[in-house]
């Protein structure tokens, strides 16, 4: 069985050409070895806009991958809101933000998506919230003043996400399960902490090989390291793409 290409390559670096370069490794040509690239909060910081649509330029994008946008916007609704309007220009298929910012934060998020890709002509960004970080697990959230274990907070927080607009959540492979039973089939499971068997886990602290992950019901696996930090790029992201069956590889 073949499935579409769920792999999203982290270009998790701050130096414009080396982003560049990994971008076009993984994604060009007629049949890219991922299913989209994210670009984060560090690169945007870094580069902004322009650095995005350089590192991300219109060839790439016409191989039809997808674009995440991975900021974790976090403030009051109306600070949120214009951070939307800021990057939907850029067209990312997904930004995140944090469901921890409130029911009344992801609302406004959502309503200023859909009415600045309406007004622009553009597809309406998916908004993905983010729930409880990988590289946390119950101690660093009791030390936080938040009582549980952590598979109960992604679900307290996934479920706000989804009766708030969101399109789906960011979760660690471990939540996959109980998540795609209660938030149902059409939520979107973005998944971090993927590594291949072997890999080293670095600091992610809940972590899934690409297999499992997927067969728990992810939707897209955001892998980096393993990519990013290979001698070749684009073959290590062919071979995870072999492991969860695909089929444009």
């Amino acid at each position: 069985m073949s499935r579409p290409n769920p792999i999203y390559c982290a270009v998790d670096t701050v130096d414009l050409a080396e982003a560049a370069n990994l971008i076009r490794q993984v994604a060009s040509g007629a049949r890219p070895a991922v299913g989209g690239v994210k670009l984060g909060l560090e690169f945007f910081l870094a580069h902004g806009a322009p650095g995005v649509r350089y590192a991300f330029p219109d060839p790439v994008r016409l191989t039809g991958i997808g674009f995440f946008l991975d900021l974790k916007l976090h403030d009051i609704p109306n600070t949120v809101a214009g951070g939307i309007r800021a990057v939907v220009d850029l067209a990312p298929t997904y930004i995140t933000l944090h469901a921890a910012g409130g029911r009344a934060m992801m609302r406004a998020a959502v309503e200023e998506t859909g009415a600045q890709a309406l007004k622009r002509g553009l597809p309406r960004p998916k908004l993905l919230g983010v729930t409880v970080l990988t590289s946390l697990d119950g101690s660093d959230l009791a030390a936080a003043g938040v009582n549980g274990d952590p598979s109960d907070q992604v679900k307290r927080l996934a479920l706000l996400a989804r009766e708030s607009g969101l399109d789906g959540v960011i979760c660690s492979p471990h939540e996959i399960a109980p998540l795609r039973r209660e938030c149902g089939t059409d939520f979107v499971l973005m998944v971090p902490g993927i590594r291949p068997a072997g890999s080293a886990t670095g600091d992610q602290k809940r972590v899934m090989t690409p297999r499992q992950a997927v067969d728990q019901g992810a939707s897209h696996l955001v892998v980096g390291r393993p990519i990013s930090q290979a001698a070749d790029p684009r073959a290590a992201a062919e071979a995870i793409a072999r492991e969860v069956e695909v089929n444009n590889v």
